[in-house]
Formats: C-alpha cells, sequence, structure tokens
C-alpha cells in the first residue's frame, strides 16, 4: 500500500457487510454473514512487513490461502489500523477486540488455527471506534507502539 513503511507488526482490517448469507470458509466451515462490521486481527512478521501484508489484503486472492481471503472474496475492505511493533502483538489486539462493546465471534478459530486464542476475527453489529480500541489497547499495553489508521 502506497506510503506504508515495510517493517514488522500487528494490523487491524475492517470489512463491512450489508447482506445475510452463508460463506464458506475453506475447511473451516460456513460462516454466516450478517449485515455489520468484520474486525480481523492479524500480524505481518515476514518480507516486506505490514505493507507487503496489506496490499495482499487489499486485492482479492484468487486462490485463498488465509481464513481471511475467503471473507476478502465476499466483503470489501474498509478501513486498516496498524502499529509497527517488533513484539508480537496479534493476540493481546484479539483479546482487546473481543472485549469491546458489541464483539462476538462469527466463527470460532477464524484465524486462530495456530495459537490459543477463540478467534482473530469478530463481528460488530456498527464498527467499534478507532480511538475506543487505541484506548483498551494502551490500557492493556502501556508502552505499546502508536496505532495507526488508514482508510481504504
Amino acid at each position: 500500500m502506497g506510503g506504508i513503511a515495510g517493517g514488522p507488526g500487528t494490523y487491524v482490517l475492517l470489512l463491512s457487510s450489508c447482506e445475510r448469507r452463508p460463506l464458506r470458509i475453506g475447511r473451516r466451515g460456513v460462516m454466516e454473514l450478517a449485515p455489520g462490521c468484520y474486525f480481523y486481527v492479524g500480524s505481518a512478521f515476514g518480507p516486506g512487513g505490514i505493507a507487503a501484508r496489506l496490499g495482499h489484503h487489499r486485492r482479492v486472492a484468487r486462490r485463498p490461502h488465509w481464513h481471511i481471503d475467503y471473507l476478502r472474496q465476499a466483503l470489501p475492505l474498509s478501513d486498516c489500523w496498524f502499529s509497527f511493533d517488533e513484539r508480537r502483538m496479534e493476540h493481546c489486539w484479539a483479546a482487546v477486540a473481543g472485549g469491546l462493546r458489541g464483539a462476538s465471534i462469527p466463527l470460532a478459530r477464524f484465524g486462530a488455527s495456530d495459537c490459543q486464542c477463540p478467534a482473530h476475527l469478530f463481528y460488530f453489529p456498527e464498527p467499534p471506534a478507532f480511538q475506543s480500541f487505541r484506548r483498551r489497547l494502551l490500557l492493556a499495553v502501556p508502552d505499546h507502539a502508536p496505532l495507526e489508521r488508514i482508510t481504504v
């Protein structure tokens, strides 16, 4: 994504749905989409870091690899939140997201097949506020790297 540095870090993708319908998420199973906001937490520690990973998610994958690729085939990306940090913070971010008002898990273990988190995807009837998430994140990790936001 133009203008974003390539360092490692953690990110959130916000996707919006206007309809109710089932969606197959690879071998994970079928998820029932509902109108509202889907909030996906991920990390980018490979080559190209945050810039490369957000560039991947901005496009619709022809051959899905990650759970989020299946969801991106059905829903548009509206917002990205991210921070550059050498520490792996995605599990903390997922815990904070799950504690936000209105959060629910639409499909257990989505994006979390390699960790102990219940999921890295959350559903909200209305999009959560950036400031609210940042405030909760700083309460959980006072020395957290700055959180940035771009609208797609």
